[in-house]
Protein backbone atom coordinates (compact mmCIF):
# COMPACT_ATOMS: atom_id res chain seq x y z
CA UNK A 1 0.00 0.00 0.00
CA UNK A 2 1.24 3.50 -0.89
CA UNK A 3 0.45 6.96 0.52
CA UNK A 4 -1.84 7.56 -2.49
CA UNK A 5 -3.68 4.29 -1.77
CA UNK A 6 -4.10 5.40 1.83
CA UNK A 7 -5.55 8.77 0.77
CA UNK A 8 -7.95 7.16 -1.73
CA UNK A 9 -9.20 4.64 0.84
CA UNK A 10 -9.53 7.40 3.44
CA UNK A 11 -11.70 9.46 1.08
CA UNK A 12 -13.89 6.48 0.17
CA UNK A 13 -14.30 5.42 3.81
CA UNK A 14 -15.08 8.92 5.05
CA UNK A 15 -17.64 9.49 2.31
CA UNK A 16 -19.43 6.14 2.51
CA UNK A 17 -19.41 5.29 6.24
CA UNK A 18 -22.58 7.19 7.08
CA UNK A 19 -24.39 6.83 3.78
CA UNK A 20 -26.59 3.73 3.28
CA UNK A 21 -24.34 2.37 0.53
CA UNK A 22 -21.93 0.12 2.47
CA UNK A 23 -18.49 1.52 3.25
CA UNK A 24 -17.13 -2.03 3.59
CA UNK A 25 -18.44 -2.94 0.15
CA UNK A 26 -16.85 0.12 -1.42
CA UNK A 27 -13.57 -0.56 0.38
CA UNK A 28 -13.48 -4.13 -0.93
CA UNK A 29 -14.12 -2.89 -4.47
CA UNK A 30 -11.57 -0.07 -4.15
CA UNK A 31 -8.92 -2.48 -2.84
CA UNK A 32 -9.59 -4.74 -5.82
CA UNK A 33 -9.12 -1.88 -8.28
CA UNK A 34 -5.99 -0.67 -6.50
CA UNK A 35 -4.56 -4.19 -6.54
CA UNK A 36 -4.35 -4.41 -2.75
CA UNK A 37 -4.45 -7.89 -1.28
CA UNK A 38 -6.95 -8.46 1.53
CA UNK A 39 -4.21 -9.28 4.04
CA UNK A 40 -4.86 -9.14 7.77
CA UNK A 41 -2.95 -5.84 7.99
CA UNK A 42 -4.88 -4.21 5.13
CA UNK A 43 -8.19 -5.35 6.61
CA UNK A 44 -7.19 -3.94 9.99
CA UNK A 45 -6.19 -0.67 8.27
CA UNK A 46 -9.67 -0.42 6.74
CA UNK A 47 -11.33 -1.01 10.11
CA UNK A 48 -9.19 1.59 11.89
CA UNK A 49 -9.84 4.35 9.35
CA UNK A 50 -13.52 3.49 9.79
CA UNK A 51 -13.02 4.43 13.43
CA UNK A 52 -11.61 7.79 12.28
CA UNK A 53 -14.89 8.39 10.46
CA UNK A 54 -16.78 7.53 13.62
CA UNK A 55 -14.83 10.17 15.58
CA UNK A 56 -16.40 12.73 13.25
CA UNK A 57 -19.67 11.98 15.06
CA UNK A 58 -18.19 13.42 18.27
CA UNK A 59 -17.28 16.63 16.48
CA UNK A 60 -20.78 16.83 14.97
CA UNK A 61 -22.69 16.07 18.19
CA UNK A 62 -20.38 17.11 21.07
CA UNK A 63 -23.31 17.80 23.40
CA UNK A 64 -24.53 14.20 23.08
CA UNK A 65 -21.33 12.83 24.59
CA UNK A 66 -22.08 13.92 28.15
CA UNK A 67 -23.57 12.26 31.22
CA UNK A 68 -26.76 14.26 30.67
CA UNK A 69 -27.55 11.90 27.81
CA UNK A 70 -26.96 8.63 29.65
CA UNK A 71 -30.49 7.46 28.81
CA UNK A 72 -29.86 7.97 25.10
CA UNK A 73 -26.58 6.06 25.24
CA UNK A 74 -28.25 3.24 27.16
CA UNK A 75 -30.62 2.86 24.21
CA UNK A 76 -27.71 3.04 21.77
CA UNK A 77 -25.90 0.32 23.72
CA UNK A 78 -29.02 -1.87 23.69
CA UNK A 79 -29.23 -1.46 19.90
CA UNK A 80 -25.53 -2.37 19.67
CA UNK A 81 -25.80 -5.67 21.58
CA UNK A 82 -27.37 -7.89 18.85
CA UNK A 83 -24.67 -7.21 16.23
CA UNK A 84 -21.94 -7.38 18.89
CA UNK A 85 -23.04 -10.80 20.09
CA UNK A 86 -23.62 -12.38 16.68
CA UNK A 87 -20.55 -10.71 15.18
CA UNK A 88 -18.37 -12.22 17.90
CA UNK A 89 -19.94 -15.68 17.70
CA UNK A 90 -19.88 -15.89 13.90
CA UNK A 91 -16.76 -13.79 13.17
CA UNK A 92 -15.13 -16.51 11.05
CA UNK A 93 -18.28 -17.05 8.99
CA UNK A 94 -18.67 -13.30 8.46
CA UNK A 95 -15.07 -12.91 7.22
CA UNK A 96 -15.59 -15.88 4.88
CA UNK A 97 -18.38 -13.95 3.11
CA UNK A 98 -16.08 -11.10 2.03
CA UNK A 99 -16.23 -11.42 -1.76
CA UNK A 100 -17.17 -9.15 -4.64
CA UNK A 101 -20.04 -11.43 -5.66
CA UNK A 102 -21.71 -11.28 -2.25
CA UNK A 103 -21.10 -7.52 -2.03
CA UNK A 104 -22.71 -6.98 -5.46
CA UNK A 105 -25.76 -9.10 -4.64
CA UNK A 106 -26.31 -7.38 -1.29
CA UNK A 107 -25.96 -3.97 -2.96
CA UNK A 108 -28.83 -4.89 -5.27
CA UNK A 109 -30.98 -6.44 -2.53
CA UNK A 110 -30.39 -3.45 -0.25
CA UNK A 111 -31.31 -1.06 -3.05
CA UNK A 112 -34.57 -2.88 -3.70
CA UNK A 113 -35.39 -2.83 0.02
CA UNK A 114 -34.86 0.94 0.14
CA UNK A 115 -37.15 1.48 -2.85
CA UNK A 116 -39.87 -0.71 -1.34
CA UNK A 117 -39.66 0.97 2.07
CA UNK A 118 -39.73 4.44 0.52
CA UNK A 119 -42.75 3.43 -1.58
CA UNK A 120 -44.87 2.90 1.54
CA UNK A 121 -43.11 5.21 4.01
CA UNK A 122 -45.02 8.34 5.07
CA UNK A 123 -42.80 10.91 6.76
CA UNK A 124 -45.80 12.88 8.01
CA UNK A 125 -47.05 9.91 10.06
CA UNK A 126 -43.79 9.34 11.94
CA UNK A 127 -43.93 10.02 15.66
CA UNK A 128 -40.25 10.09 16.68
CA UNK A 129 -38.61 13.32 15.53
CA UNK A 130 -35.60 13.46 17.86
CA UNK A 131 -33.04 10.82 18.90
CA UNK A 132 -33.74 11.66 22.54
CA UNK A 133 -37.29 10.37 22.05
CA UNK A 134 -36.31 6.93 20.75
CA UNK A 135 -37.84 4.28 23.01
CA UNK A 136 -36.15 1.16 24.33
CA UNK A 137 -38.44 -0.98 22.20
CA UNK A 138 -37.48 0.97 19.08
CA UNK A 139 -33.80 0.66 19.99
CA UNK A 140 -34.09 -3.11 20.24
CA UNK A 141 -35.72 -3.39 16.80
CA UNK A 142 -33.13 -1.08 15.24
CA UNK A 143 -30.42 -3.28 16.75
CA UNK A 144 -32.03 -6.39 15.29
CA UNK A 145 -32.21 -4.73 11.86
CA UNK A 146 -28.52 -3.86 12.11
CA UNK A 147 -27.63 -7.56 12.30
CA UNK A 148 -28.06 -7.76 8.53
CA UNK A 149 -25.00 -5.51 8.21
CA UNK A 150 -22.84 -8.53 9.09
CA UNK A 151 -23.30 -9.54 5.45
CA UNK A 152 -20.77 -7.55 3.36
CA UNK A 153 -22.41 -5.06 1.04
CA UNK A 154 -25.54 -4.66 3.17
CA UNK A 155 -24.42 -1.41 4.87
CA UNK A 156 -24.52 -0.93 8.63
CA UNK A 157 -25.93 2.56 8.16
CA UNK A 158 -28.48 1.29 5.65
CA UNK A 159 -29.68 -1.57 7.85
CA UNK A 160 -30.05 0.60 10.95
CA UNK A 161 -31.73 3.44 9.03
CA UNK A 162 -34.27 1.06 7.48
CA UNK A 163 -34.93 -0.46 10.90
CA UNK A 164 -35.42 2.99 12.40
CA UNK A 165 -37.80 4.12 9.67
CA UNK A 166 -39.89 0.96 10.08
CA UNK A 167 -40.39 1.60 13.80
CA UNK A 168 -41.53 5.21 13.43
CA UNK A 169 -38.49 7.49 13.22
CA UNK A 170 -38.41 10.18 10.55
CA UNK A 171 -35.59 10.10 8.00
CA UNK A 172 -33.30 12.60 9.69
CA UNK A 173 -33.70 11.05 13.14
CA UNK A 174 -33.12 7.59 11.65
CA UNK A 175 -29.83 8.81 10.18
CA UNK A 176 -28.77 10.53 13.41
CA UNK A 177 -29.47 7.44 15.53
CA UNK A 178 -27.48 5.43 12.99
CA UNK A 179 -24.56 7.86 13.40
CA UNK A 180 -24.57 7.42 17.18
CA UNK A 181 -24.99 3.66 16.89
CA UNK A 182 -21.88 3.49 14.73
CA UNK A 183 -19.80 4.66 17.69
CA UNK A 184 -19.92 1.54 19.93
CA UNK A 185 -19.85 -0.76 16.88
CA UNK A 186 -16.64 0.70 15.50
CA UNK A 187 -15.02 1.19 18.93
CA UNK A 188 -15.41 -2.54 19.57
CA UNK A 189 -14.27 -3.58 16.09
CA UNK A 190 -11.28 -1.22 16.08
CA UNK A 191 -10.12 -2.26 19.55
CA UNK A 192 -10.26 -5.92 18.48
CA UNK A 193 -8.21 -5.33 15.33
CA UNK A 194 -5.60 -3.17 17.08
CA UNK A 195 -5.11 -5.81 19.76
CA UNK A 196 -4.84 -8.53 17.13
CA UNK A 197 -2.52 -6.74 14.67
CA UNK A 198 -0.76 -4.00 16.69
CA UNK A 199 2.70 -5.48 16.06
CA UNK A 200 2.21 -5.18 12.29
CA UNK A 201 0.28 -1.90 12.19
CA UNK A 202 2.30 0.30 14.49
CA UNK A 203 5.69 -0.02 12.80
CA UNK A 204 7.52 2.04 10.19
CA UNK A 205 5.68 2.66 6.95
CA UNK A 206 2.48 1.01 8.15
CA UNK A 207 2.09 3.61 10.91
CA UNK A 208 2.51 6.50 8.47
CA UNK A 209 -0.04 5.01 6.07
CA UNK A 210 -2.44 4.52 8.95
CA UNK A 211 -2.09 8.13 10.14
CA UNK A 212 -2.66 9.54 6.64
CA UNK A 213 -5.74 7.40 6.04
CA UNK A 214 -7.04 8.20 9.53
CA UNK A 215 -6.87 11.99 9.08
CA UNK A 216 -8.34 11.94 5.56
CA UNK A 217 -11.19 9.67 6.64
CA UNK A 218 -12.01 11.90 9.63
CA UNK A 219 -12.17 15.13 7.62
CA UNK A 220 -14.21 13.65 4.76
CA UNK A 221 -16.63 11.95 7.17
CA UNK A 222 -17.28 15.18 9.06
CA UNK A 223 -18.14 17.03 5.85
CA UNK A 224 -20.27 14.14 4.59
CA UNK A 225 -22.40 14.07 7.76
CA UNK A 226 -23.18 17.77 7.38
CA UNK A 227 -24.11 17.41 3.69
CA UNK A 228 -26.13 14.22 4.28
CA UNK A 229 -28.31 15.80 6.97
CA UNK A 230 -29.01 18.79 4.70
CA UNK A 231 -29.89 16.37 1.90
CA UNK A 232 -32.44 14.55 4.08
CA UNK A 233 -34.27 17.79 4.83
CA UNK A 234 -35.44 17.89 1.20
CA UNK A 235 -35.01 14.42 -0.31
CA UNK A 236 -35.69 10.72 0.35
CA UNK A 237 -33.48 7.62 0.22
CA UNK A 238 -34.71 6.67 -3.27
CA UNK A 239 -31.53 7.96 -4.92
CA UNK A 240 -29.45 5.70 -2.68
CA UNK A 241 -31.64 2.71 -3.55
CA UNK A 242 -31.19 3.33 -7.28
CA UNK A 243 -27.44 3.84 -6.85
CA UNK A 244 -27.08 0.59 -4.95
CA UNK A 245 -28.88 -1.39 -7.65
CA UNK A 246 -26.85 0.15 -10.50
CA UNK A 247 -23.56 -0.27 -8.62
CA UNK A 248 -24.35 -3.89 -7.77
CA UNK A 249 -25.24 -4.73 -11.37
CA UNK A 250 -22.04 -3.10 -12.65
CA UNK A 251 -19.98 -5.15 -10.20
CA UNK A 252 -21.59 -8.38 -11.42
CA UNK A 253 -20.92 -7.42 -15.05
CA UNK A 254 -17.32 -6.31 -14.50
CA UNK A 255 -16.23 -9.13 -12.20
Amino acid sequence: MTILDSIILGIIEGFTEFLPISSTGHMIVASEFLGLEQTSVNKAFEVIIQFAAILAVILTYPSKFTFKHIDLWTKVFIAFLPIAALGFIFSKQVKAMFSLEIVAIMFIIGGIVFLIVEKFYKEETTHTLDVEDVTYKQAIWIGIAQIFALIPGTSRAGASIIGAMLVGLNRKTSAEFSFLLAFPVMCATTAYDILKHHDELLVGGNLLLLLVGFVVSFVVAFLTIKIFLKFLEKFTFVAFGIYRIIFGILLLIIF
